[in-house]
């Protein structure tokens, strides 16, 4: 009995990956990674001097289920779409810059000493549209596929904020603006890790490099529902300009292989 339990358990798990494989489903994997521009409320929005200094490290490894071989889809379908599973991390390290921060106030020099880091691991999933014919592309060395996709995401954040003045809190390290109370929170920044949901949009391109693998450049846009991914939230009601959620841009290189359907 306990041998038939184990013949059962196997052609259960068994079952799901062989009606993929017989319905065409192939696999795609890869790994990109680039650099992150963190927009969120360290420094001036809009600011080049800000955007450019407030940059991290991104990875993301990826999962393209590719329908070109299936019989259960349209044409137009499986020559266009493929559905991206993607888990990916990242890390900025932040400060504020502008025109604030040079002024020789206090509360310029406690906005100076203000240091900040983020971490997000996400993982979700998007709906992604090739230009051209899947199988054009694949057939052609050297070509290009420019792609669009979007779809939702699910992260886990770790953030902290620090002052090289001392710990954060109090008038003299703490500048005004983030010792009021804000959306919960008992001051205008935190130390804590959460989930966050966002909508992550990405185009790019691949390159045909071989009959199994390709090259790509990828571009991220993504919007978090939250506005405490920074570990900064100043309220929104006294200080108007605090007007945004927390979202970032990515710009990537990677590389992707086919396995064998």
């Amino acid at each position: 009995m306990t041998q038939l339990k184990k013949i059962a358990l196997l052609l259960l798990i068994g079952l799901p990956f062989n009606s993929f494989s017989q319905a065409g489903i192939s696999h795609e994997l890869g790994v990109i990674a680039g650099r992150i521009e963190f927009r969120s409320d360290y420094g001036l929005r809009n600011d080049t001097e800000t955007n450019l200094n407030n940059m991290g490290f991104g990875i993301t490894f990826v999962d393209y289920m590719s329908f070109s071989y299936t019989d259960f889809v349209n044409d137009y379908f499986a020559e266009h779409f493929k559905v991206r599973n993607e888990l990916s991390y990242s890390k900025t390290d932040l400060k504020h810059y502008g025109k604030w921060v040079e002024k020789n106030t206090i509360g310029s020099k406690q906005l100076k000493a203000m240091r900040g880091s983020t971490q997000v691991v996400n993982l979700g999933f998007q709906l992604e549209y090739s230009f051209i014919h899947i199988h054009d592309f694949e057939r052609t060395i050297g070509s290009f596929a420019p792609y669009i996709a979007i779809g939702p995401q699910i992260g886990y954040y770790t953030a902290t904020a620090t002052s090289e003045l001392g710990e954060l809190g109090n008038t003299a390290t703490t500048n005004p603006k983030y010792l009021v109370p804000s959306d919960g929170h008992p001051y205008g920044f935190s130390n804590e890790s959460k989930m966050v949901f966002s909508g992550v949009l990405n185009i790019g391109t691949r390159y045909k490099l071989t009959p199994m693998s390709d090259l790509v450049f990828d571009m991220r846009a993504q919007y978090f529902n939250s506005d405490w991914v920074d570990g900064l939230n100043p309220n929104a009601e006294l200080f108007k300009e605090n007007k945004n959620n927390d979202w970032l841009t990515f710009i990537g290189v990677g590389y992707i292989f086919y396995l064998d359907n």
